[in-house]
C-alpha cells in the first residue's frame, strides 16, 4: 500500500520550487567542514584542558556531529549534497558515510522505498514508529542500552557477521565481500586514526570517535527516529504521517543537526537540499494547507507523545538487532539499526 501524494506544485509556484531545488555544491562542502570542524575542535579542547567535563561535552558534540554526517550522506542518497553524480557520491561516500561506518549506495535502495511507502505496511521504517506509544519506563530502559552502548554493541556485530560472509564461501569470495561491505569504512577509519597518532593524539580515536559514537549518537538517532513518525496523526496523509519538530540552538548543536528536524518538508520535496528545508517550511507556513502540517515545538513535546502509554501495561522487552539493515550498511542506531531519515 501507497500513502496518498500531494504534487509539489499543489504546495508553491513554480518559482519557489525553483528556489528550493536549486542545489549548490559549496554549501554542501561547507556543511561537511562544519561538522568534521566541530568534531577537531571538541577533541583539541579536550586535548587543551582535559578534564570531565569537557570529556563530557566533547561526547555530545562529537556525537551530533556523526548523526549530522549520516544525514549528509543522507542528502547524499538523494543526490542532494552536491552537483553532479561524481562529486555528490564522492563526498557523501569518503567524507560522510565511511567515517560513521556506512554506505550510501545500498543506503538509498533501502531508503527510497521508505519514501515510497511511508507509514504503510511495506515501509521498512514502519518497524521504528510502531511500538509507540510506549511507557517512560520502557524508553528509560532503550535510553540506557544506548548510553551504555548495547545498542551500537548489537548493529555492529550484524554487521561485522555479515562482511565475514558465509562459512562455506571459499576464502577468497569472503574476502571480496567483506571488503565490499566494510572495507572502505575502515581504511577511512584507519587514515583518522593515523591523523590523530600523528597529531599525538592517538586516544582520541577510542576516547572521543568510538565512544561518542555508540552512546550519545545511538541516543540522539533514536530521538530522531521518534520526531519523525512515531504517534503521527493520520498514516495515510502525506502532512500528517511524518513530523517537523521545531528546533532551538542546543537542539540543534546537540541533537539535530542539519535541518533533520525538518522532517515533513523533506518527505513532501524529497529532492530538495537540507539548507533549503527552512525556506520550505516558512513557505507551507503561508499556504492553505498549514493547518494540517504535523509540527511539534519540540523534542521534548515529542518523547512526552511517544512516552504516554500507561505504566501497568508496561511490557519489558530485548535488545533487537535488524540484520537486513546491517547487510545493507544503512545500521545508525536504535534497537532496530534504525536509519529512517
Amino acid at each position: 500500500m501507497t500513502a496518498l501524494r500531494i504534487r509539489a506544485r499543489d504546495l508553491m509556484s513554480d518559482a519557489e520550487l525553483i528556489e528550493v531545488r536549486t542545489r549548490s555544491s559549496w554549501k554542501g562542502v561547507a556543511l561537511i567542514a562544519h561538522a568534521w570542524t566541530l568534531i577537531f575542535a571538541a577533541i583539541a579542547l579536550v586535548a587543551w584542558w582535559p578534564n570531565p567535563l569537557t570529556y563530557l561535552l566533547a561526547v555530545a558534540i562529537i556525537g551530533s556531529r556523526q548523526l549530522g554526517l549520516a544525514i549528509l550522506m543522507h542528502d547524499g542518497a538523494h543526490g542532494s549534497l552536491a552537483n553532479g553524480d561524481r562529486l555528490n557520491m564522492g563526498l557523501s561516500q569518503w567524507l560522510c558515510a565511511y567515517p560513521v561506518f556506512a554506505e550510501t549506495r545500498a543506503y538509498r535502495r533501502y531508503h527510497l522505498q521508505h519514501h515510497a511507502h511511508t507509514q504503510q505496511d511495506n515501509d521498512p521504517d514502519l518497524v521504528l514508529s510502531a511500538p509507540f506509544p510506549i511507557t517512560d519506563k520502557s524508553y528509560r530502559r532503550k535510553f540506557i542500552r544506548d548510553i551504555t552502548g548495547q545498542t551500537a554493541y548489537q548493529q555492529r556485530k550484524a554487521q561485522l557477521l555479515n562482511a565475514l560472509g558465509e562459512p562455506e564461501w571459499p576464502f577468497k569470495q569472503r574476502l571480496m565481500h567483506f571488503w565490499d561491505k566494510l572495507g572502505p569504512q575502515l581504511v577511512v577509519n584507519a587514515v583518522l586514526f593515523s591523523g590523530l597518532a600523528l597529531a599525538g593524539v592517538w586516544w582520541a580515536y577510542p576516547l572521543l570517535w568510538l565512544v561518542p559514537f555508540v552512546t550519545w549518537m545511538m541516543v540522539i538517532t533514536r530521538i530522531r527516529n521518534i520526531a519523525e513518525h512515531a504517534v503521527v496523526p493520520d498514516s495515510n496523509d502525506p502532512l500528517r504521517n511524518t513530523r517537523t519538530t521545531r528546533a532551538g540552538v542546543f537542539e540543534r548543536l546537540f541533537v539535530a543537526p542539519y535541518y533533520v528536524n525538518y522532517h515533513l518538508e523533506h518527505h513532501l520535496l524529497f529532492y530538495v537540499p537540507c539548507y533549503n528545508l527552512p525556506r520550505v517550511h516558512a513557505i507551507l507556513s503561508r499556504g492553505p494547507h498549514v493547518g494540517r502540517m504535523e509540527v511539534q515545538p519540540g523534542y521534548l513535546a515529542v518523547l512526552r507523545l511517544a512516552t504516554a502509554k500507561p505504566r501497568d501495561q508496561d511490557r519489558p522487552g530485548k535488545i533487537v538487532s535488524n540484520a537486513r539493515r546491517a547487510r545493507a550498511g544503512t545500521s545508525m542506531g536504535g534497537d532496530q539499526a534504525a536509519s529512517g531519515f
